[in-house]
C-alpha cells in the first residue's frame, strides 16, 4: 500500500506552496495579529480563485470536485505559512457537514458561496469551557427557533452562517441534540470577539436570541453527525499541524546553522543537535499517522475513527514540541517578539484546543481501540 501523494498531488502542494509564499509572508501574517482586521480578505479572495476552497466540494456545488487528498494536501500548506484566513471553520467543519448532512436545498444555497469565497461558515459547538458532549449542549431548540449562548466559535463573528449544536429534546439521550444552519445576516444572532492566544484565527461568542434555523439532517442524528465532522476535521487540521510544525523544525534548523558562538554554528553543538534531532522524529512520527488518516478518510473506511483520533494526537503533540523548541534553538532572541517564533508556537496552542483537548482525544483513542477489538 503507498500512502505518499500521487505527482498531481505534489504539484498541486507546490502550486499552493509558492502561491502562498507570495500572498501570506510572516509580514502578512503579523498584519493581521497586530492590526484590526479579523482575517486576511485579499488572500481569502485568493484562494477562492484558485479553487483551494472548494477542492473537495463536488463540481455540482461549484466546487473541483478534486477529494479530500488534495484538500490535505492544501491544509498542510495553510499549516506552513500559519494563513490568517477562516479556512478552517469553513472548510473542514461548516462545508464538510453540509456535505454530509444538507439537504439538496442547503448544499446548493451555501457549497458554490464557499467554493467562490462568497459565504464564511463555522460550527458552533462548545458552551464554555471542556471537551465536546452532548451533555454539555444547553442551547434550545424549539420550533425551529434557537436560544442560547455558545462560547468559543471559531470565526464566529465574521461568519455568514453557522451550524449550530442544539437540544432539541429532553430525554437524556445522544438523540437529544440536533442540527441546525443559521443565517447570521438574519438576525436573531448578536457576536462578540472573544481574546484568544493567537488572534489570527479569530474566536467569538454567540448569542442566539428568538433565531430562526433550518434544522440541517434528520431531528435527533446531531451528534452523530458531529462525531463524523470532528473525525474529518481531526484529520485535516492535523495536516495544519504538520505543515507547522515542519516549518518550525526548518525556522530553527536554518537558525542553528547560521548562529555563530565560540567560534562555529551552534547546530555543531551536541544539546542542539538532540534538540532538532527530537523535533525531527515528532514531526516523522505524525507525518505517518497523518497520511494513514488521510487514507482513511479520502476512502471513507471504517478505520477513519481511530486514524483520525491517532493522527490528531500525534500532530498536535508534533506541532507543540517543535514550535515550542523553535524558541528554545533561538535562545533569547527566540522569546522577542520581532522574531516569528512565537507566532508558531501561538497556533501549535490554539490548533490543539480547537476540536476539543488533547486528553480528549486520548481518550476517544482508547474507547475506539477497546470497541473495535470487543467486536
Amino acid at each position: 500500500m503507498n500512502f505518499d501523494f500521487s505527482d498531481d498531488q505534489k504539484q498541486l502542494r507546490d502550486q499552493a506552496r509558492k502561491f502562498l509564499a507570495e500572498k501570506c509572508s510572516p509580514k502578512a501574517v503579523r498584519a493581521v495579529l497586530d492590526g484590526q482586521s479579523p482575517y486576511d480578505s485579499e488572500l481569502w479572495k485568493g484562494l477562492a480563485e484558485m479553487g483551494f476552497l472548494g477542492v473537495a466540494i463536488p463540481e455540482e456545488f461549484g466546487g473541483a470536485g478534486a477529494g479530500h487528498l488534495e484538500l490535505c494536501v492544501i491544509a498542510e500548506e495553510m499549516g506552513r505559512a500559519l494563513a490568517p484566513v477562516p479556512f478552517s471553520s469553513t472548510v473542514y467543519l461548516a462545508a464538510e457537514a453540509l456535505m454530509l448532512a444538507g439537504s439538496e436545498a442547503q448544499r446548493r444555497k451555501w457549497l458554490p458561496k464557499i467554493a467562490s469565497g462568497e459565504a464564511i461558515g463555522t460550527l458552533a459547538l462548545f458552551e464554555g469551557t471542556g471537551n465536546p458532549s452532548p451533555k454539555a449542549i444547553k442551547l434550545d431548540a424549539s420550533n425551529g427557533v434557537l436560544n442560547g449562548v455558545k462560547k468559543p466559535v471559531a470565526d464566529g463573528a465574521i461568519a455568514d452562517f453557522v451550524i449550530v449544536a442544539a437540544r432539541s429534546a429532553a430525554t437524556g439521550r445522544d438523540s437529544d441534540i440536533s442540527l441546525f444552519i443559521a443565517d447570521t445576516k438574519a438576525g436573531g444572532v448578536d457576536a462578540k470577539v472573544l481574546t484568544n492566544l493567537d488572534p489570527t484565527r479569530g474566536q467569538a461568542e454567540l448569542v442566539f436570541t428568538n433565531c430562526k434555523a433550518e434544522l440541517l439532517g434528520a431531528a435527533g442524528e446531531g451528534w452523530a453527525i458531529i462525531a463524523q465532522v470532528l473525525d474529518r476535521a481531526a484529520v485535516l487540521v492535523a495536516f495544519e499541524q504538520v505543515g507547522g510544525a515542519d516549518r518550525a523544525l526548518e525556522m530553527g534548523r536554518d537558525y542553528a546553522l547560521d548562529r555563530i558562538a565560540f567560534g562555529r554554528p551552534i547546530g555543531s553543538f551536541q544539546a542542539v543537535k538532540h534538540m532538532l534531532a527530537d523535533m525531527y522524529v515528532s514531526a516523522t512520527l505524525a507525518r505517518s499517522n497523518c497520511y494513514y488518516g488521510a487514507w482513511a478518510l479520502s476512502t471513507n473506511a471504517p478505520e477513519l475513527p481511530e486514524a483520525a483520533a491517532s493522527a490528531r494526537i500525534s500532530a498536535t503533540q508534533a506541532f507543540q514540541h517543535c514550535a515550542k523548541n523553535n524558541i528554545q534553538v533561538h535562545g533569547g532572541m527566540g522569546f522577542t517578539w520581532e522574531f516569528d517564533c512565537h507566532m508558531y508556537y501561538r497556533r501549535a496552542n490554539a490548533l490543539a484546543l480547537g476540536l476539543g483537548s488533547l486528553s480528549y482525544w486520548e481518550d476517544q483513542l482508547i474507547d475506539r481501540m477497546r470497541k473495535r477489538n470487543a467486536a
